[in-house]
């Protein structure tokens, strides 16, 4: 038998460099939506799960402008690659690498997400 994620107390944990940190439990997270949560070095990540379940996690920071907008951004796949799009100037970031797809000189870091 399989549960639906909003049935359990799953939680998404990111890697951190000192081990897991949890971030938020995952029926928070709607498929194609993202969500901003607190690191506690005091930096914001965008935490993403698709509509296949898959979790992603890259900094909420847009590189272009500086504001912390990227959980906000409208998901998508590129030649199978998923993104998401800066709200504001609509920049792509690849969420499995953090490279922008529209500029390769600009990446946003990732982090490694699971459920516990």
């Amino acid at each position: 038998m399989t549960l639906a994620p909003e049935t359990t107390d799953l939680k998404v944990q990111l890697r951190l460099a000192d081990g897991w940190f949890t971030v938020c439990e995952l029926s928070l997270l709607v498929p194609g939506r993202g969500v901003a949560a607190l690191l506690p070095d005091g930096r914001q990540v965008a935490v993403f799960r698709d509509r296949a379940g898959r979790l992603y996690g890259i900094d909420n920071r847009d590189p272009f402008c500086g504001a912390a907008v990227l959980s906000r951004g409208l998901t998508g796949t590129h030649r199978g690659r998923p993104y998401v799009a800066s709200p504001l100037l609509k920049q792509r970031f690849d969420l499995t690498s953090g490279q922008c797809l529209d500029d390769t000189t600009v990446r946003v870091q990732t982090y490694e997400a699971r459920t516990a």
